[in-house]
Protein backbone atom coordinates (compact mmCIF):
# COMPACT_ATOMS: atom_id res chain seq x y z
CA UNK A 1 0.00 0.00 0.00
CA UNK A 2 1.44 3.55 -0.82
CA UNK A 3 3.04 5.69 1.80
CA UNK A 4 1.63 9.49 0.81
CA UNK A 5 3.61 12.43 1.78
CA UNK A 6 1.00 14.44 3.44
CA UNK A 7 -0.31 11.69 5.38
CA UNK A 8 3.50 10.89 6.83
CA UNK A 9 3.59 15.06 7.62
CA UNK A 10 0.37 14.89 9.23
CA UNK A 11 1.45 12.34 11.38
CA UNK A 12 4.33 13.63 12.01
CA UNK A 13 2.47 17.11 13.44
CA UNK A 14 0.33 14.99 15.59
CA UNK A 15 3.53 13.34 17.41
CA UNK A 16 5.37 16.71 17.63
CA UNK A 17 2.72 19.54 17.73
CA UNK A 18 5.47 22.13 18.48
CA UNK A 19 8.01 21.53 16.03
CA UNK A 20 8.11 22.71 12.31
CA UNK A 21 8.55 20.64 9.09
CA UNK A 22 9.99 20.72 6.16
CA UNK A 23 10.09 18.47 3.01
CA UNK A 24 13.33 17.73 1.26
CA UNK A 25 13.58 16.94 -2.46
CA UNK A 26 15.47 17.05 -5.71
CA UNK A 27 14.27 18.95 -8.27
CA UNK A 28 13.42 16.25 -10.81
CA UNK A 29 10.55 14.97 -7.71
CA UNK A 30 9.82 18.89 -8.09
CA UNK A 31 8.98 18.37 -11.82
CA UNK A 32 6.02 15.61 -10.46
CA UNK A 33 5.01 17.28 -7.36
CA UNK A 34 1.75 18.35 -9.15
CA UNK A 35 0.82 14.66 -9.49
CA UNK A 36 0.93 13.97 -5.35
CA UNK A 37 -1.42 13.39 -3.18
CA UNK A 38 -2.44 16.76 -1.51
CA UNK A 39 0.04 18.68 -3.46
CA UNK A 40 -1.43 21.85 -2.39
CA UNK A 41 -2.09 21.30 0.83
CA UNK A 42 1.07 20.06 1.28
CA UNK A 43 2.78 23.33 -0.68
CA UNK A 44 0.19 25.37 1.50
CA UNK A 45 1.37 23.89 5.30
CA UNK A 46 4.79 23.45 4.68
CA UNK A 47 7.59 24.78 2.84
CA UNK A 48 9.75 23.02 0.60
CA UNK A 49 13.08 22.55 0.08
CA UNK A 50 14.32 21.94 -3.95
CA UNK A 51 18.12 20.35 -4.55
CA UNK A 52 19.73 20.63 -7.61
CA UNK A 53 19.86 18.05 -9.65
CA UNK A 54 22.61 17.12 -12.48
CA UNK A 55 19.20 16.76 -15.56
CA UNK A 56 17.27 20.03 -15.15
CA UNK A 57 13.89 19.06 -14.78
CA UNK A 58 10.74 21.07 -16.32
CA UNK A 59 8.91 23.00 -13.25
CA UNK A 60 5.91 24.21 -13.38
CA UNK A 61 5.77 27.92 -13.63
CA UNK A 62 3.45 27.99 -9.92
CA UNK A 63 6.65 26.64 -8.64
CA UNK A 64 9.23 28.47 -9.80
CA UNK A 65 8.80 32.26 -7.40
CA UNK A 66 6.35 30.23 -5.10
CA UNK A 67 7.02 31.62 -1.13
CA UNK A 68 7.07 27.96 0.71
CA UNK A 69 9.66 26.77 -1.99
CA UNK A 70 13.06 27.03 -1.18
CA UNK A 71 15.91 26.73 -3.80
CA UNK A 72 19.05 25.12 -2.35
CA UNK A 73 22.73 25.70 -3.53
CA UNK A 74 24.83 22.67 -3.35
CA UNK A 75 27.22 20.55 -5.26
CA UNK A 76 24.98 18.61 -7.93
CA UNK A 77 25.36 14.80 -7.25
CA UNK A 78 24.62 12.04 -9.49
CA UNK A 79 23.42 10.31 -6.72
CA UNK A 80 19.41 10.18 -5.79
CA UNK A 81 17.71 8.47 -2.29
CA UNK A 82 16.42 5.56 -4.83
CA UNK A 83 19.24 4.81 -5.96
CA UNK A 84 20.36 4.34 -2.42
CA UNK A 85 17.16 2.44 -1.24
CA UNK A 86 18.51 0.29 -4.58
CA UNK A 87 21.76 -0.49 -3.43
CA UNK A 88 20.53 -1.17 0.60
CA UNK A 89 17.91 -3.39 -1.33
CA UNK A 90 20.61 -5.37 -3.36
CA UNK A 91 23.09 -5.79 -0.42
CA UNK A 92 25.39 -3.72 -1.98
CA UNK A 93 28.12 -0.78 0.15
CA UNK A 94 25.88 2.45 0.78
CA UNK A 95 27.85 4.18 3.49
CA UNK A 96 30.34 5.94 1.47
CA UNK A 97 26.50 7.71 -0.23
CA UNK A 98 25.19 8.82 3.44
CA UNK A 99 26.36 10.72 5.96
CA UNK A 100 27.97 8.44 8.90
CA UNK A 101 24.43 9.62 10.97
CA UNK A 102 22.16 8.40 7.97
CA UNK A 103 24.12 5.02 7.82
CA UNK A 104 24.01 4.35 11.57
CA UNK A 105 19.65 5.52 11.45
CA UNK A 106 19.51 3.32 8.33
CA UNK A 107 21.33 0.04 9.29
CA UNK A 108 19.33 0.34 13.60
CA UNK A 109 16.10 1.14 12.04
CA UNK A 110 17.00 -2.07 8.85
CA UNK A 111 15.34 0.45 6.26
CA UNK A 112 14.72 -0.70 2.94
CA UNK A 113 15.69 -4.49 3.03
CA UNK A 114 12.40 -6.31 2.84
Amino acid sequence: QPNYTIDTLVRLEEKYPNLEFYLIMGEDNLAHFHKWKNADVILEQYHIMVYPRVQKAVIQEKYIDHPKIIWTDGPILELSSSYVRKQIKASKEYRSLVPPEVFKYIDEMNFYRK
